[in-house]
């Protein structure tokens, strides 16, 4: 999948994917509240903190990781978007 997400007809799609994953501002996992909250991608993601902090039923495995533009939390799956088709990848 990912071999195909890198050829140049699928940049869009790749950005897509991404930009789901990047929320604007910076979160710390103890400020997370269950709901569902705007991606830079333009859709949201639904945060639940009722068994430790999942973003779409991914599991966060590891939480606030200082980056150098942002906080970074390490979740165990890839979320896609919901127009895009993992099927078609």
């Amino acid at each position: 999948v990912l071999d195909k997400l890198l050829l140049p007809e699928n940049k869009d799609t790749l950005a897509k994917i991404l930009t789901y994953h990047v929320v604007p501002g910076q979160v710390l996992a103890a400020d997370v509240t269950d709901g569902d909250v705007a991606t830079v991608e333009g859709q949201t993601v639904t945060l639940s903190t009722a068994d430790g902090v999942t973003v779409n039923g991914a599991k966060v495995i590891t939480a606030d990781v200082m980056g150098s533009n942002g906080v970074i939390h390490v979740i165990d799956a890839v979320i896609l978007p919901p127009d895009v088709d993992p099927a078609a990848l």
